[in-house]
C-alpha cells in the first residue's frame, strides 16, 4: 500500500491517498512494457519513404558507348544504379509498419506502467484542476508550484477537460490527457505523472477504459 501526498493549486499538502500498485497490476514484466512501446511507436511510423529504380529515374536508356574499342570498361544505361544520378539497386518503398498486439496485452501494459509509476514516486495528486478560460500562465504557476517546471509531464484527467488541455498545450514537455485514452507509452514517456484526485479515483476503481471486465482482468493474468 502507497500513501500518495494530494496537493492543491499552490503545491499545498492537503491530505493523503492510500493506494495499491498491486491491485493495479499484480507484478510488472519489462518485455510485456518493452513490447507495446514499440507498437505505439511502430504505428507513429509514416511509412513514405521512397526511392526511384532505374526505371523510374529520368534519362536515356541508350548504351553509352560501343562495347569494346574503347578501352573503357563495358557499359550499358546511364541509369544504372553504379553511376551518379541513377536508380537505386535495391530500393525502399512506402509501406505500412502499424500492428496490433492483443487486446488484454495492451490493456495489461497501460496498468503496469501505471503500477510502476505509483512505485517509483512519479505520481503527483492534485485536488482538482480547472479553469474557466485558457490560461497558460497559470496551469505554469501550478506546475512550478508542484516542483514539475523543470520536468517533462503527463496530466490525467477524468474526462476531457478542453480548458486544461489548451492551458497547456503550449508547455514544453507536458501533454494532457484524459484517463479513458492512456496508454502505456503515454505513460512512460514523461518522467512525472499528474493525475487529478477523481481520474485516480478511477484508475483505483478499475473504472477507466484500460481495465477491461473484471473477467479480462483475470484472464490477462496470464499474460505476463
Amino acid at each position: 500500500m502507497v500513501n500518495l501526498t494530494i496537493y492543491n493549486a499552490a503545491g499545498d499538502d492537503v491530505g493523503k491517498y492510500e493506494i495499491d500498485p498491486q491491485a493495479i497490476a499484480p507484478k510488472i514484466n519489462k518485455q510485456l512494457l518493452h513490447d507495446v512501446v514499440v507498437m505505439y511507436q511502430a504505428n507513429l511510423r509514416q511509412g513514405s519513404h521512397c526511392a526511384k529504380t532505374r526505371g523510374e529515374v529520368s534519362g536515356s536508356t541508350k548504351k553509352l558507348y560501343r562495347q569494346k574499342g574503347t578501352g573503357n570498361a563495358r557499359a550499358g544505361s546511364k541509369r544504372t544504379n553504379i553511376r551518379r544520378g541513377g536508380g537505386v539497386a535495391k530500393t525502399i518503398r512506402p509501406r505500412d509498419y502499424s500492428y496490433r498486439l492483443p487486446k488484454k496485452a495492451i490493456r495489461l501494459a497501460t496498468r503496469m506502467a501505471i503500477a510502476g509509476k505509483i512505485l517509483d514516486g512519479q505520481v503527483y495528486v492534485i485536488d482538482r484542476l480547472e479553469f474557466s478560460e485558457p490560461k497558460t500562465k497559470q496551469m505554469v504557476s501550478i506546475l512550478k508550484a508542484l516542483g514539475l517546471d523543470s520536468s517533462t509531464a503527463l496530466i490525467t484527467t477524468a474526462a476531457v477537460d478542453p480548458m486544461v488541455y489548451r492551458s497547456a498545450r503550449n508547455i514544453a514537455g507536458v501533454a494532457v490527457t484524459p484517463v479513458r485514452d492512456l496508454n502505456a507509452l503515454a505513460l512512460l514517456k514523461p518522467k512525472a505523472l499528474l493525475v487529478t484526485k477523481e481520474a485516480l479515483d478511477k484508475i483505483k476503481d478499475g473504472t477507466f477504459a484500460a481495465s477491461g471486465t473484471a473477467s479480462e482482468v483475470a484472464d490477462e493474468q496470464g499474460v505476463a
